[in-house]
């Protein structure tokens, strides 16, 4: 059984949804199709759930009124029949009536996760129903009734595949189904959901889930390119990855995949390629166990980094003394990206400012704290590039000109991080592009 998923930009206009129709019915081999909420849909989604927070209910209304002109104009130009389009019609009755009527009641958060999730129910729901009008057989999964979070907000695979199972036994005569990224239930029941860009962790569960051959995630580029086609000239996708280096590449910035949905295929080891929907013959990028040809592969970056640095002469060297320090981050849930240590200081950088003031209150008793906001992590991937020759030389020689804060080597053979001030960041991407693939 094969995965594809498609994001927000690949279901966001009608004439990509009748492509998707074409793309998915090619070959068949059984497939689950995952699909994000059309773009834009999301962000009116959160909107709107903000102006309810803020007892806004006029605000809130206005923006609901957009958006569903917005998907009345969508499924008027995507459905041809009469019966598409008495369907459609019904499809978008019955959300936005929802959304009309939480204008009436009291705010909480769990009706922000049903608000949200109604993005990734509306586009299903509009897909499948013109898989109807053009005659193909398929099946509309519920993943409300499969997929899971625990009260820690970690995936349950192994329910997950014995109630998919459940579900695909009940359809054991359709080889085709589509379902909803992004939303699950929680440990309570409720509707929730795997935080943005979830809809790739979706896929990547669901493969898992059902010992998939493949998991496409198609977007609207073709692969992952070796730096940032938004700022650097002349990039070019990487044809092929380990999970190592896709993991490493995601979680520090590469925007086309998200971070979480590496660790199921790289468990369970099946491929994930990435696709992109206008150019669906291209080859894209191949993400495996099989190791890649040696050296550097791609630079990404990561925005909004906090870089911490805790100065104590008397403490520094004394024994439990990092370990105290991991404790705070630990006790307030914060991630670390990266750590550098001298005789008198420790410096580590953090994405969320969330608990800052607690975590800065608990680490003054170990010495002086200093906080830079606004720095960007840049790491430059590839296959044991860590212990190539004269990588650093030519790291540095393209950075020479730019103020460096922090550097993380060894930690990870495919990986070499460094931290500058965001203002430098769309520079030292170009001159690291320049300096190591030229």
């Amino acid at each position: 059984m094969k995965i594809m998923k498609f994001g927000g930009t690949s279901v966001g206009r009608p004439e990509r949804m009748v492509e998707i129709s074409h793309l998915i019915t090619q070959e068949d081999e059984p497939k689950i199709i995952v699909m994000s909420a059309l773009s834009g849909t999301t962000n009116s989604l959160v909107e709107i759930s903000d102006a309810l927070s803020k007892s806004d209910r006029i605000g809130a209304s206005e923006k609901i009124e957009k958006l569903k002109k917005h998907y009345e104009d969508f499924v008027t130009a995507l459905y041809k029949s009469p019966e598409g389009k008495a369907a459609g019609a019904h499809i978008l009755a019955d959300h936005f009536e929802f959304l009309d009527v939480i204008l009436k009641i009291s705010y909480s958060e769990s009706l922000n996760k049903d608000i949200l999730a109604q993005g990734e129910l509306l586009s299903t729901k509009i897909f499948s129903a013109y898989l109807n009008e053009i005659g193909v057989k398929h099946a509309w999964l519920p993943a409300l009734e499969f997929m899971t979070i625990d009260a820690a907000g970690e995936p349950q695979v192994g329910s997950i595949r014995v109630k998919l199972a459940q579900v695909l036994r009940d359809h054991s005569d359709t080889r085709l189904f589509v379902t909803q990224g992004f939303i699950c239930r929680n440990a309570r029941g409720e509707v929730d959901n795997l935080k943005r860009g979830g809809s790739d962790y979706t896929a990547s569960l669901i493969a898992a889930a059902v010992g998939a051959s493949v998991c496409e995630i198609w977007t609207d580029i073709d692969g992952m390119h070796n730096n940032d086609p938004r700022i650097v000239q002349g990039t070019t996708p990487v044809r092929k990855l380990s999970f190592n280096e896709a993991a490493e590449l995601a979680y520090f910035g590469a925007k086309i995949l998200h971070p979480a949905s590496i660790w199921p295929a790289q468990h369970y080891n099946f491929p994930v390629r990435l696709l992109n929907t206008m150019e669906p013959h291209a080859p894209g990028t191949v993400i495996s166990s099989e190791a890649s040809e040696e050296g550097v592969k791609a630079i990404a970056a990561k925005d909004a980094i906090i870089a911490v640095k805790i100065k104590s002469s008397r403490m520094l060297l004394a024994y439990g003394f990092l370990r105290k320090i991991f404790d705070v981050f630990e006790k307030y849930r914060t991630s670390i990206d990266m750590v550098t240590t001298s005789e008198v200081a420790v410096s580590l950088t953090i994405d969320s400012d969330t608990h800052l003031m607690e975590i800065v209150k608990e680490l003054e008793m170990y010495g002086n704290i200093t906080i830079d906001h606004g720095q960007t992590i840049i790491c430059v991937v590839g296959n044991k590039i860590a212990l190539a020759p004269n990588i650093l030389i030519k790291i540095f020689d393209s950075l020479n000109d730019i103020p460096v804060r922090m550097v993380s080597f060894g930690g990870s053979r495919d990986n070499v991080s460094i931290l500058v001030p965001g203002e430098y960041k769309e520079q030292a991407l170009r001159q690291l592009h320049s300096g190591v693939f030229n």
